[in-house]
Formats: C-alpha cells, sequence, structure tokens
C-alpha cells in the first residue's frame, strides 16, 4: 500500500498576494518562492476570506466563514470545540506539528497565561500533536513564549523589547512613521522569521515516524512592524519601489475605512516614502523566502520531496500604504488578495490558474491531500484535481463564480468585474467597485442608479446565501 503523502503549509503573515516574483513583481526578490511555483500551480485570484488575522485563521481551520464561525475581530478566540480540518487529517492517519504564530486567540496577557506553552491545550484541541508556539513582534513585548527564551539565553531580549516598545510608545502617540522605523537591532539569524524557519528545518531532519506528516509552518512575517534588518533592507533600492496608489477614498465612506485611515497614520506620506516604507515590508519577504529555499533543501535532504505536498499562502494581503492605508481590515485588492502557490510532490512544470479561490477552498484541498473527512456545510472547492490534471485540462482555469470575505460588521462579495461590500446586519450597500474599468479601486459606484440591478442580484443571489449559511458543524 502506497504511503500516503505528507504535507506542508507554509503560512506567512499579511503577506500582500502580488508581492512575488512569479506573481510578476520585477523588483522583489524571492527565487525560492518562484521555484516552487516552477514546479506547481500558482492561483493569482486567491482571496482572504477575512482581511483580519483571527477571523481569517479560524476560517482556514474549520472551513466555515467569518458569519458561521462567529469570530469577526481580533479580540475574540476562535473555538477549539469546532470542527478543524487539523484534527481530520490526524484522525486520518497523520502525525500533525505547527511551528510559529498560530494566532487563533487574542494575544493579550491574562492571569491565567503568560507564556504560550500555557495555551498548549488548546492547540491540541485543534488537532496539533507537535506544538512550537511563538507570537508575533509586538505581543512578544508582553508574552513569552519559546523564542523569547531563546532571546533571553543569547542575551537579545532586552534590546528586542526595547526596540519594539519604543516603537509601540511611538504608535499609541500617533507619532510612528512606518518609513521611519530604524532597522532590527537583532542579527538577522535571530529574527522571528528565521527562529521559525530554524525550527521547522529542524523538525523536518528530526522527524522519524511511521505516519505520514503534516507541518504548519506559520511566520509571523511579514506582518507589521516592518522591522527587517539592515542587511535585507540593503538587497532593495528604494527609488526602484513601485509606487503605490496614494489617492485617499472619497467620502462618504463606511466606518472600517476611518478607522484604519485614523490607525494607519499615513497622511501626507511622499512617493519617496511610500518607496522607502515598501523597501522595509520587501526585506522581510525575501528573508522569509530564503527559509522557504531552507525548508525545502531539508526535504531533498530527507529523501522526503518525492511524497511530500507544499502549498504556500497567507491570512491576508497588507495595504503597504495603498489609499493611504497601512495594515488591512477594509476590502480593497491589497488587503484581500493572498498568495497560494500548491506544489505536488511529483516533478511538474508549473503553470497559473486565473479563477477565483479562496481560503475554504484550501482547507477542503489540505482534506483531500489527506483523504481525510471532509469539513461539514464547507463551500471550499478541493484544488488537488485541478492541479493533477494540468493546465492543458478543460478545468484548469475554472474558479468560483464569486468569493466573500467578512469583518467586524461588513460582508464583501466579488466577482470577476464587480465588488459590492454591505453592512452585515442589513444589507445596506457602502462600496462597489467596477474591478475592470476602476483596477485601482478609486471610484466607489454606490450610488450610481445604472449600476441598482448589478448591486441587486449580488445581494439577492450571493450575499443572501452565505448570510443564510448552515452554521453546525
Amino acid at each position: 500500500m502506497t504511503k500516503k503523502p505528507n504535507i506542508i503549509l507554509i503560512f506567512p503573515d499579511q503577506h500582500r498576494g502580488e508581492i512575488i516574483g512569479c506573481m510578476g513583481d520585477s523588483v522583489v526578490i524571492t527565487s525560492n518562492l518562484d521555484k516552487l511555483a516552477s514546479e506547481g500551480v500558482v492561483f493569482t485570484q486567491c482571496f482572504t476570506n477575512s482581511p483580519l488575522c483571527i477571523p481569517a485563521r479560524a476560517t482556514l481551520m474549520t472551513g466555515k466563514y467569518v458569519s458561521d464561525h462567529g469570530v469577526i475581530n481580533n479580540n475574540m478566540e476562535a473555538s477549539s470545540s469546532s470542527q478543524s480540518h487539523v484534527r481530520n487529517i490526524r484522525d486520518a492517519g497523520y502525525h500533525t506539528a505547527v511551528i510559529g504564530k498560530t494566532h487563533l486567540y487574542e494575544h493579550r496577557v491574562n492571569p491565567e497565561w503568560r507564556h504560550t506553552n500555557d495555551k498548549i491545550d488548546v492547540l491540541k484541541e485543534w488537532g496539533f500533536e507537535d506544538i512550537h508556539e511563538i507570537t508575533g513582534p509586538i505581543a512578544s513585548i508582553r508574552i513569552d513564549s519559546p523564542y523569547t527564551d531563546y532571546l533571553k539565553e543569547k542575551g537579545l531580549l532586552k534590546a528586542h523589547r526595547k526596540y519594539l516598545q519604543n516603537y509601540w510608545v511611538e504608535w499609541t502617540r500617533g507619532e510612528a512613521k512606518p518609513w521611519e522605523l530604524p532597522p532590527s537591532p537583532l542579527p538577522s539569524e535571530d529574527q522571528l522569521d528565521s527562529y521559525t524557519g530554524q525550527k521547522a528545518v529542524e523538525w523536518i531532519h528530526n522527524y522519524n515516524g511511521e505516519k505520514p506528516f503534516y507541518l504548519q509552518i506559520c511566520f509571523p512575517g511579514p506582518h507589521d512592524p516592518f522591522d527587517s534588518t539592515q542587511e535585507y533592507r540593503d538587497k532593495y533600492n528604494a527609488e526602484e519601489m513601485p509606487v503605490g496608489i496614494l489617492e485617499k477614498p472619497k467620502q462618504p465612506y463606511p466606518g472600517n475605512i476611518n478607522f484604519v485611515l485614523n490607525w494607519s497614520g499615513l497622511d501626507g506620506m511622499t512617493e519617496a516614502q511610500n518607496q522607502l516604507m515598501k523597501t522595509f515590508y520587501y526585506g522581510k519577504i525575501t528573508l522569509i523566502d530564503e527559509w522557504v529555499g531552507k525548508i525545502m533543501d531539508a526535504l531533498e535532504e530527507k529523501g522526503l520531496s518525492y511524497n511530500t505536498w507544499i502549498i504556500y499562502t497567507s491570512d491576508h494581503g497588507e495595504m503597504l500604504g495603498d489609499h493611504m492605508m497601512s495594515h488591512k481590515i477594509v476590502f480593497y485588492e491589497g488587503a484581500l488578495r493572498i498568495p497560494l502557490i500548491i506544489k505536488p510532490p511529483a516533478v511538474s512544470n508549473g503553470w497559473q490558474s486565473k479563477g477565483l479561490t479562496d481560503q475554504i477552498d484550501i482547507a477542503a484541498s489540505l482534506v483531500d491531500i489527506a483523504n481525510a473527512k471532509p469539513l461539514k456545510n464547507c463551500d471550499g472547492r478541493s484544488l488537488i484535481p485541478q492541479v493533477l490534471a494540468g493546465p492543458q485540462n478543460q478545468h484548469a482555469q475554472k474558479g468560483k463564480e464569486v468569493v466573500f470575505s467578512q469583518v467586524l460588521q461588513y460582508t464583501m462579495v466579488r466577482n470577476e468585474r464587480y465588488k459590492l461590500v454591505v453592512r452585515t446586519h442589513n444589507l445596506e450597500p457602502v462600496e462597489f467597485y467596477d474591478l475592470i474599468n476602476d483596477p485601482n479601486e478609486l471610484e466607489n459606484r454606490n450610488n450610481d442608479p445604472t449600476l441598482n440591478q448589478i448591486r441587486q442580484q449580488l445581494i439577492d443571489n450571493h450575499i443572501s446565501e452565505v448570510l443564510n449559511h448552515p452554521k453546525n458543524d
């Protein structure tokens, strides 16, 4: 009997979808991701089901829309008693492991936990067996983890926390400008993402179990702050960076846009400042890319490449100055589009699929690879048959008719041409874009009477359906 394939999900935090060489970015240095893409399938139109960390991660874990699992912001905890693709894969005979930032619960100190090890039982309930969890940069100021233990042992923790504390104080005062952030004081090999990558490489080298494995590698970067080291910033020339869409949204706009505009603090940002900020972000992506290469090398050295699926994706994107915003929590393309590369075990020539897809499809695909129990009431469409059928198959460019994304009190539906955002509780439209004629999303045509019928069709045929979706596991 042929052994089931291993599965690796490489899952960075806040990697904007088009900032990979294989997606057409001519500046970013991602030679290893490009190699992965050259041997797999790049889904160029993949979107997050929520432009915010915990809601998006809860969706990937459960295969449920945000309105189904109920986690609409980062102040909530995803229920580990819910259905879980990880648990289903474990029960299908896999050894499961996670390394890095899961962010399935709020990263805030309370009397019950001060170290990520205090949450191991929660992650075990999700279905993970080997657990090496850390936090993102800002949470590492106040929450201990194996990473802060490592820094303390090396004598680097004080410098790490002082640097981030200074940034956080400036940020809370509204004084921080992302293009002014100094480089990290840590050596590149001691960065959060380097630590995550090193632990992943060690895990692969040390795994000798009989079962096939499912390993999640959850890089904390390139999430803000863009605390790349000088070594990686120096790989880029700010003058060569593409300039973002620097036009601010026109009023009126919904509350989430108002919140992100104020949160970002980018008023008055110049083109040169936007370009400089991008070098900091790109530097973090390049560091992660180098570790992707080392992970692939470790599989090769262990003789596992021939029987391992690799999936590279992210929880959501990053505005990166577009519309004078950073972060996410809005439904512009920069925050919505995520990378998706699926590499099968067999040697193959890479190709691209342009059909619409989303995180729920990724959850369904992971379960499909493992031949595990399907997730209940999941609208995900496994992409694995499409990958295996190849670029000449009649369904190679097939995608969903629409994709959905939800955060706070808003729901978005997007098809190939139109994007509509409504208030979830009363279906009142607040944003509407014609993506063909206005790809930069500069003209909110929400009040255009000539488009009333199209808006209503999207509500009646799609949004109403997802909001009435079955919510039981």
